[in-house]
């Protein structure tokens, strides 16, 4: 067997069954060599070209097949892979290791499946992956936030899982040769603003894929979710949830341009909740739903040049943001402290992670010399692109125009809240008498390596070019992306912004208080509803009442398993029983659609 038969994933997928077994030394080895493999299985796939068939219950799949962004999200999942590795080294959890080689395999499997059922497939493994990460956190409610966010994901999987069988069964309605395929969504870019039986398939698929890119409403899973992690389950929870349905939106949906709205939302909400925030991880996942938001604006324009620089800006931000993880990470490893307004003066004994998370900051803020500038600047050079081209069509731009407000502001605001008062508010201002020691060495490798990256990146762009979907336009870009006007807008609007912080500083300072965001209202109604409304309906039958409310809660998770906050904030186990709740109702709107809908459709 050759190793180009052995779907990337796989290799993964098996090897995490091998971390949970093995032990001590062995235990490491195999979790370096792991995404190594991996990446190097990756790219003799893509080399080769060739598409991998597998039949199961009568359908023919394609689990290997290689889409014109997969190179460069391949490339970055195993280095993001390899350096979360590293930074976990000194950890002792042991599911740790298995659940990030599950979680990653579930992505890759994704960017390399050539069929709906397959990418589904791979879809839902990579949550199951990180709700088991999110777990293994062991922080104060892990358990309540690894719910929270297992039931957001299966929420989105039916949503997207529905869409998958409509979209499947129009096409064999329509004798199209290959109903299964995941490719382009053509004809969501015309017809996305009139929904209709055609377009129902596709608006579920891409409001799945929504779900787990942190769109609005949903957007606050991530900050629920991710600051419950470990300080390296973190880092790696960072990469792949959101980065594969930016994978999934550009193979599908480019030039949907509903995603611009999404995306100039995601922008303004991840600024200005990262302004508010007090807690520096949480902080930080609030400016990955603003960058994954810019991401979204460039698929929403479509061009090859926007669509180059939203699989751009995705390989920078996985490195940046898990940069700017890994430096929170080391303050809670170091201090065990979190909170803003509990830190200070640290650049006096954590000089490597404070010039590291500098670095990190620079980049995700876009600055010269970075890769965050010679990624974004992609995206903002197709939004000024395209709205020349609206103009000399005699067709309005303002829409794009406003585009470009949004783009700009939400890149100040993130260098407010990302560099400037993360660095000041931790490794500045106020002396917190605080005076730890730096992280252990493999946790300062992993920063440095990461770093390092950050800047050869936006000093030698062609390497991350070179792997883009459209590599001639990408390549004449790059002869233009450090002209003087590129260079002195940012600059410019970067010191404005960085003086308007000092200037407004005592409005930055923060304290002990609650930013309230839409996940208040799952967390106060979904369970009021459960008790007041599903509870004495369920109640009149008594079968559904002990599946449901007695016997799968008790399977799944004991109450006195619970830790003893969310045993006293929440009444019973209706931590496991709203998420059961919420699959049965969608899996039964999915029957709906599959054998009344459809055949009617038809």
């Amino acid at each position: 067997m050759r190793m180009t038969d052995i779907p990337p994933a796989f290799v993964l997928l098996f090897g995490a069954i091998l971390l949970a077994a093995a032990k001590g030394k062995l235990r490491w080895v195999l979790a370096f060599a792991l995404p190594v493999i991996a990446l190097a299985d990756a790219w003799q796939v893509i080399d080769q070209g060739r598409d991998s068939f597998v039949t199961l219950m009568g359908m023919q799949l394609t689990p290997v097949h290689v889409h014109a962004a997969t190179p460069v999200f391949a490339t970055v999942f195993g280095i993001m892979l390899l350096g979360g590795v590293l930074y976990a080294f000194n950890q002792k959890r042991e599911i740790e290791l298995p659940a990030a080689a599950v979680y990653a395999g579930g992505g890759l499997g994704v960017l390399f499946a050539g069929d709906l059922v397959s990418m589904f497939i791979f879809w839902e493994i990579m949550t199951l992956g990180s709700t088991v990460l999110i777990w293994s956190g062991k922080q104060n409610d892990n358990y309540g936030a690894g719910m929270r966010y297992f039931g957001m994901h299966a929420f989105g999987g039916v949503i997207l899982l529905m869409g998958i069988i409509i979209v499947i069964a129009q096409r064999i309605q329509t004798g199209d040769a290959d109903p299964l395929a995941f490719r382009h969504m053509h004809e969501m870019v015309e017809g996305w603003n009139t929904l209709s039986w055609q377009s129902a398939g596709m608006w579920l698929m891409m409001l799945g894929m929504l779900v787990n890119a942190g769109a609005p409403p949903f957007s606050s899973w991530i900050p629920d979710a991710y600051p419950q992690g470990s300080s390296s389950g973190t880092v790696i929870l960072s990469a792949f949830t959101t980065k594969t349905a930016v994978f999934t939106l550009l193979t599908a949906f480019a030039g949907v341009d509903i995603l611009i709205a999404f995306g100039c939302f995601m922008a303004i909400y991840g600024v200005v909740y990262g302004i508010l925030e007090n807690d520096i991880r949480r902080l930080l996942s609030y400016s990955l739903v603003n960058q994954v938001g810019f991401m979204l604006i460039g698929i929403g324009i479509g061009s090859r040049l926007a669509i180059d620089g939203a699989a751009g800006h995705a390989f920078a931000h996985i490195i940046y943001k898990a940069l700017l993880f890994m430096g929170a990470g080391s303050v809670l490893f170091a201090t065990g402290r979190t909170k803003m307004n509990q830190l200070g003066g640290l650049y006096r004994t954590m000089p490597v992670t404070m010039w590291c998370m500098i670095i990190g900051g620079l980049a995700i803020s876009g600055f010269p010399l970075t890769s965050g500038f010679t990624s974004k600047s992609m995206v903002v050079a197709a939004i000024t692109d395209q709205s020349a081209l609206m103009l000399e069509a005699g067709k309005s731009n303002t829409y794009l125009v406003l585009t470009w407000i949004v783009f700009e502001a939400a890149t100040a605001g993130v260098f407010i809240d990302a560099c400037v008062k993360l660095g000041w508010f931790v490794f500045f201002q106020k002396d917190s008498g605080l005076r730890p020691p730096e992280v252990p060495w493999n946790m300062k490798a992993a920063m440095i390596g990461f770093a390092g990256i950050c800047i050869f990146l936006g000093v030698f762009p062609g390497p991350l070019y070179a792997l883009l979907p459209y590599k001639a336009e990408a390549a004449a870009y790059a002869k233009v992306v450090y002209s003087f006007d590129h260079v002195m807008t940012m600059l410019g609007l970067l010191l404005f912004a960085g003086l308007s912080f000092f200037v407004l500083l005592p409005l930055m300072k923060r304290t002990e208080t609650i930013t309230l965001d839409i996940d208040w209202i799952w967390r106060r109604f979904i369970p009021k509803f459960w008790h007041d409304v599903a509870t004495p309906i369920l109640g009149q039958f008594k079968t559904v009442k002990e599946a449901v409310l007695e016997w799968l809660p008790g399977r799944a998770m004991d109450e006195a398993d619970l830790p003893a906050p969310l045993r006293k904030r929440t009444p019973g186990t209706w931590a496991v029983s709203v998420p059961v709740l919420v699959i049965s109702v969608m899996l039964l709107a999915y029957l709906l659609v599959y054998f009344w809908l459809v055949p009617t459709a038809g």
